[in-house]
């Protein structure tokens, strides 16, 4: 069937309280054409000067999303907060109208399960990501974290001691700790992709991956 939508290719976002502000703003710096919802009109009108589309409508409402076109996008993120009701039942809405990827905000880890079954193929916990990241960067340990939803996580971190002056091959990080080395990133010079002869020096900045606690551990060493 053809597509006819007069925001045909967009991205829809719904909530712009914000989390979904951040996101509908990173979506159009990478290019992508965003359709913007919220039904607080005063939220419409703070982005409508910073969006090329903002719509103020009900977003629980099938009809309402459908006669906007969104049953001809692939993907839409609910970044609805802390109204669980409305935040389901968008995801309900737009899986009824059979968008193929759903990216939808959770407070809590009931409030996810509950998306799940609703119809969301991808729900984020912004809240608690961000705060596992900020505890990482407040030890100082690392200089960046990224956690996923596996168990697996990659870090920014600085050299330890014992790796300085050697390549990775004779550090042998790897089989000593189970995590991978990435790439290094010296001052002043451009990120390099680790192979096993990268010689790595002090003031060398390690991107390391593999097992969250691994990964804990290795960078506890700096």
């Amino acid at each position: 069937m053809a597509r006819n939508s007069t925001f045909r290719g967009a991205i829809v976002v719904i909530g712009l309280g914000r989390f979904g502000g951040a996101v509908a703003q990173s979506l159009v710096r990478l290019g992508h054409e965003v359709l913007a919802i919220d039904e607080n009109a005063d939220l419409v009108q703070r982005w409508s000067d910073k969006l090329t589309h903002v719509v103020q409508a009900d977003s629980t409402d099938s009809d309402a999303l459908r006669q906007l076109g969104v049953q001809d996008l692939d993907r839409a993120v609910v970044a609805i907060g802390t109204d669980i009701e409305a935040s389901v039942l968008t995801v309900l809405a737009l899986h009824e109208l059979g968008v193929e990827e759903i990216w939808a905000k959770a407070i809590t880890a009931k409030h996810g399960q509950i998306l799940e079954r609703t119809g969301a193929h991808h729900v984020v916990y912004p809240e608690a990501a961000m705060g596992e990241r900020v505890a990482h960067l407040v030890t100082g340990r690392m200089i960046d974290f990224i956690e996923f939803d596996d168990g697996f996580a990659i870090a920014k971190t600085s050299t330890p001691r014992e790796a300085a002056g050697a390549s990775l091959a004779d550090s042998a990080l790897r089989s000593k700790y189970g995590i991978t080395v990435v790439g290094i990133k010296r001052p002043g010079t451009d990120f390099t992709y680790a192979r096993p002869e990268t010689m790595v020096e002090h003031g060398d900045l390690l991107i390391v991956s593999g097992p969250t606690k691994l990964v804990e551990t290795f960078a506890a060493l700096t």
